[in-house]
């Protein structure tokens, strides 16, 4: 890639965002269409990754980096394979109740590492698909085949029972013994499936359970902002990537005044007021160097001065301000905030690429930037290879700062817009279209 310090704010983008589409073509299976968790060799298929996948397709279509026949019989791919996988819940199946384990064989489908039944990764998954399935429109025999497989695979995830009886959504399930022992509480991406889950036509979950999740959140004050607590700044950006939250608000941000748009702008804000303060004092942190998410560290070392020194977290959500933070830096969070606040964001992202150019190879961000563990060569510690979910967060957002068109998209999606209406959400678009709709 070019030296980005060289390139036009523009030319920076559509290079970041074109090689981060095109992880997707390159780390698919050429049969199943699953996708890889990972560039590294023998990395499974990730469902959340492969719903990224689905949802980027028609901007790369629109952007002339893919034909668009091209693109639908890839999607059709994964999704035939995807119906006709194995859903009876055993230990060596892809799936339950509709839902999907979390890790699958890319060459089979078959649930690997003991993964589990994932509810907020199924989300992910099938809100890719129903993108894809709002751009693919036209009558033709395989884009009305793509729709149909879509609508199969969301109307067959059985939402309620995921509940496994209680107020809220299990967060996860295994074959060996049942459901996790714990739900989703605070605030986090799983907003896009309790949206979903409210949307189903099949096995839609009462209103109640999103009040009940809800009642959960963190409201606090941090650095003089007001905002909903979530550390990590994928939290702030995974529902995004599908929902325009701009203006529209449910009953506890009208309470607050705000809207979750907004509160993902005071999120990045927050995160770069705490690189200015630099609490356990990692090298390279300040206004111009933040982006603490989830992303692969380095493991087996202490960073940072004594006596706030850190253990090294590997792979893990780094957050802030309450951590954990062990200097590591996410540069795709740090992008992928681009719709919330763009000149303190590009001015970051300039900044990090000038300071680490190892964090780039083929073009792509890499997941982990350590800028406190150097090299002999004086280089920062880079996690190796690119994960497909930095590549797809990457790669939406941009294009919702940039044209706004998988916001279109999903505006227009009547499962999404069911399910915002029954969790309590008015206003903004929301409103313009319902009464559009009862004209």
């Amino acid at each position: 890639m070019t030296d980005p310090v060289a390139l036009s704010d523009g030319a920076l983008q559509d290079s970041l965002q074109r090689a981060a589409w095109e992880y997707f073509p390159l780390n698919t299976h050429p049969r199943t269409g699953l996708v890889a968790d990972t560039s590294r060799a023998h990395s499974p298929c990730s469902i959340a990754v492969a719903g990224f996948a689905f949802a980027t397709y028609p901007l790369a279509v629109e952007r002339g980096w893919i034909d668009r026949a091209d693109a639908v019989q890839r999607v059709l791919a994964a999704l035939r394979f995807l119906r006709d996988s194995d859903q009876s819940g055993s230990a060596t199946a892809s799936g339950f109740k509709g839902f999907y384990y979390h890790f699958l064989d890319m060459d089979t489908g078959a649930r690997v590492w003991r993964s589990e039944l994932s509810m907020i990764d199924t989300a992910l998954l099938v809100a890719g698909a129903l993108t894809a399935r709002m751009y693919f429109a036209a009558q033709s025999a395989e884009e009305t085949e793509l729709r149909a497989l879509a609508d199969h695979l969301y109307q067959r995830i059985d939402w309620r029972w995921a509940q496994d009886g209680q107020a809220t959504i299990r967060m996860g399930w295994k074959p060996e013994s049942g459901f996790l022992h714990y739900d989703w509480e605070g605030y986090s991406e799983a907003i896009l499936m309790y949206v979903l889950a409210m949307g189903s036509p099949t096995h839609a979950i009462p209103g109640d359970c999103y009040a009940a999740w809800t009642v959960t959140y963190q409201w606090e004050n941090l650095y003089g902002h007001d905002y909903l607590y979530a550390g990590p700044l994928f939290v702030h950006q995974f529902s995004h990537a599908w929902i325009d939250f701009r203006g529209i608000r449910d009953r506890f941000m009208r309470e607050k005044r705000s809207d979750y748009f907004e509160n993902s702008r005071r999120a990045t804000c927050i995160q770069r007021e705490y690189a200015k303060r630099n609490p356990h004092e990692f090298r390279g942190y300040d206004e111009n160097g933040w982006g603490l998410s989830a992303c692969e560290g380095p493991s087996g070392v202490e960073l940072g001065a004594a006596p706030a020194a850190q253990p090294a977290l590997g792979y893990a959500a780094r957050g802030v301000p309450y951590g954990p933070d062990d200097g590591t830096l996410s540069v795709p969070s740090v992008l992928a905030s681009l719709p919330f606040a763009p000149r303190i964001v590009l001015a970051a992202v300039r900044n990090l690429l000038a300071r680490y150019p190892e964090a780039v190879s083929a073009g792509r961000l890499s997941t982990g930037v350590n800028p406190t563990l150097q090299a002999g060569d004086g280089r920062a510690w880079v996690s190796p290879g690119h994960y497909g979910l930095d590549q797809g967060i990457v790669a939406m957002m941009l294009e919702n700062h940039r044209s706004g068109q998988i916001w279109r998209l999903m505006r227009a999606c009547p499962p999404v817009r069911r399910g915002l209406r029954r969790a309590g959400f008015r206003g903004g678009w929301l409103q313009r279209r319902a009464t559009e709709e009862d004209r």
